[in-house]
């Protein structure tokens, strides 16, 4: 049997209803059944009749000895439950979840050689589409010793949307940040003609800023064959700041295996043009909390002049956003 200090204030506000001689007869009770001890060091109340400042609050220990019978015993060999022994109180928190588990994969072990998507294999073992990716079904596989890669799912990203002005091979590849450009090139290759700023694009791929770094996968796995012609070169687009010149490098560094990440200098060039027109400090400024420990190899794409600009618009806490170029610019 376990114990905690409890202060008689704590007694007194568990108990609102209670006035003074229903509390003291109360503990006076507490004390009688071996529930409450005074703590005689704490003193007095100097009411009456006395109370102690404090009380020993005994607790009656659980009995888990059904608990560690149907770990050792009851559930799928597969399922390590060496934490739970260890942690009973929390197997009974999740002995909902573990049980499901342990059915499908006594039941059910032959669906895992089919891959699904998290939610679709989530809702297939928990009946919770979402307990694998956003509630705490990754902790319960780790607190069973189950590997993810076991459960045969794999991860799912936004749809990357990209428009193929041509299939031919090899081609250009361009990766647009945002939104707004990604139409408006669109557009422009639609209806105007096959380049942009001079190069010729075949086809046009929306990023949307860092999300961009899971949807790529699925672009370079999943797109048409033409993709993966080995002399294709793939383009980088994105707005004027540490965020922007992130991505780039991240790209760059991810995919170096796959696919070259050019930058798209002319498009750059472009931004830096237009901005110094209306003047640096009409430029927007630049979002707290970006990395600016990023560009070493961003910088490098410009000759020294152009280096010197943009660490001036950027150290001066401004940056130029894509949407500064238009249809009228390409």
């Amino acid at each position: 049997m376990g114990k905690i200090k409890v202060k008689l204030s704590d007694i007194a506000y568990t108990y609102p209803e209670m006035d003074y001689q229903q509390l003291y007869e109360h503990i006076c009770t507490q004390i009688n059944n071996g529930m409450l001890a005074p703590v005689k060091a704490s003193g007095l109340n100097g009411k009456k009749p006395a109370l102690y400042n404090a009380y020993w609050k005994f607790q009656r220990e659980k009995d888990y000895a059904e608990v560690y019978e149907e770990l050792r015993y009851r559930l799928s060999p597969l399922l390590d439950t060496t934490y739970y022994q260890k942690n009973p109180e929390k197997y009974i928190a999740d002995q909902k979840y573990v049980h499901l588990l342990s059915q499908y994969l006594m039941k059910n072990k032959e669906l895992l050689k089919i891959p699904a998507a998290i939610n679709e294999r989530s809702f297939e073992i928990f009946h919770r589409e979402k307990f694998l990716d956003k509630e705490n079904g990754r902790s319960l596989l780790t607190h069973l010793g189950v590997c993810p890669e076991k459960l045969n799912f794999y991860e799912t990203s936004e749809p990357m949307s990209y428009y193929s002005h041509n299939k031919t091979t090899p081609q250009n590849f361009l990766i647009i940040e945002n939104k707004d450009t990604f139409y408006s090139m669109r557009k422009h290759l639609i209806h105007q003609k096959d380049t942009l700023l001079g190069l010729k694009i075949g086809t046009l791929v929306y990023g949307g800023g860092k999300s961009i770094y899971k949807s790529f996968d699925d672009f370079v796995n999943c797109v048409e064959p033409y993709f993966a012609h080995k002399q294709n070169k793939v383009y980088y687009f994105g707005d004027l700041d540490y965020e922007g010149i992130l991505i780039y490098e991240h790209l760059q560094k991810q995919y170096e295996k796959q696919a070259e990440i050019i930058l798209f200098t002319k498009a750059y060039e472009k931004m830096l043009e237009k901005a110094k027109t209306i003047g640096y400090q009409e430029l927007p400024d630049t979002k707290q909390g970006q990395n600016k420990n990023a560009g070493k190899n961003f910088y490098h794409n410009f000759s020294p002049v152009l280096q010197k600009e943009i660490k001036k618009v950027l150290e001066s806490g401004k940056y130029i956003p894509q949407e500064i170029l238009n249809g009228s610019d390409y």
